[in-house]
């Protein structure tokens, strides 16, 4: 019998590492989960939350060519104003204008149609298009704070859901074990995460583009009061 035990020893090892290495490799198979199956196991919540990213990222993106080209050269663009005033060249200042899609030449152009008026008057309709020009700037800049407060409520949710799935679970089979609770967790994880996710994305978002604007901002006063200068001196 030891004989037979000997002879068949090293059979049954090899047996044994090879159920052992075909267990392992299923593991990993298991585990090892794509993006796309990863965010199918969050749910339908997910497609609320996806649909924030999307509106964030188009926002974001958008908000920031236009704020970026609207910024110009407003130190170049008031020295030629300064230098067409001084030579008395109205047209040609009124064109300079037209010829720079920006909101400062727009508040620079309404004061020079405003020209003969009372100092106060021109003043008045500069600040008028500013407001309106730093109106267009911040479209649609406060949506993006609504979803960094939406986004992560949408995961908890999802948390919601994932905990009532695990009870429904294990109360259906009258069983507590990784099956009846793996369906939930996954659901409650990814759901709160991607929640997270897209919150921070349009916090972030929102404050970098709001820094933008005040920037923008502080630019065109600047140059409204120096065009206010230009004209008292002329």
């Amino acid at each position: 019998m030891s004989v037979f035990l000997l002879q068949a020893g090293p059979a049954l090892t090899t047996v044994a590492d090879t159920a052992a290495t075909a267990a392992t490799a299923a593991a990993g198979a298991d585990t090892d989960l794509s993006l796309i199956d990863l965010i199918l196991k969050g749910g339908w919540i997910m497609l609320p939350i996806f649909a924030l990213l999307i509106v964030s990222i188009y926002i974001i993106a958008e908000r920031y060519l236009t704020i970026r080209s609207a910024g110009g050269n407003p130190e170049s663009f008031m020295a030629g104003i300064r230098s067409l005033m001084v030579k008395g060249d109205l047209p040609g200042a009124k064109l300079y204008c037209a010829q720079n899609p920006s909101p400062l030449a727009r508040m620079v152009e309404k004061g020079l149609r405003r020209i003969g008026l009372p100092i106060t008057e021109i003043e008045a309709s500069v600040e008028n298009v500013g407001k309106i020009e730093i109106a267009r700037l911040e479209k649609n800049i406060s949506i993006l704070g609504i979803i960094a407060g939406i986004a992560p409520m949408l995961g908890f949710v999802g948390t919601i859901i994932g905990v009532i799935k695990i009870f429904y679970a294990i109360s259906s089979s009258g069983e507590f074990g990784i099956t009846q609770i793996a369906g939930g967790l996954y659901t409650k994880m990814v759901t709160s995460a991607a929640g997270l996710i897209v919150g921070i994305i349009a916090h972030i978002g929102y404050h970098w583009l709001s820094i933008m604007v005040e920037r923008m901002v502080f630019r065109m006063e600047n140059s409204a009061i120096e065009f206010m200068d230009i004209l008292q001196d002329n």
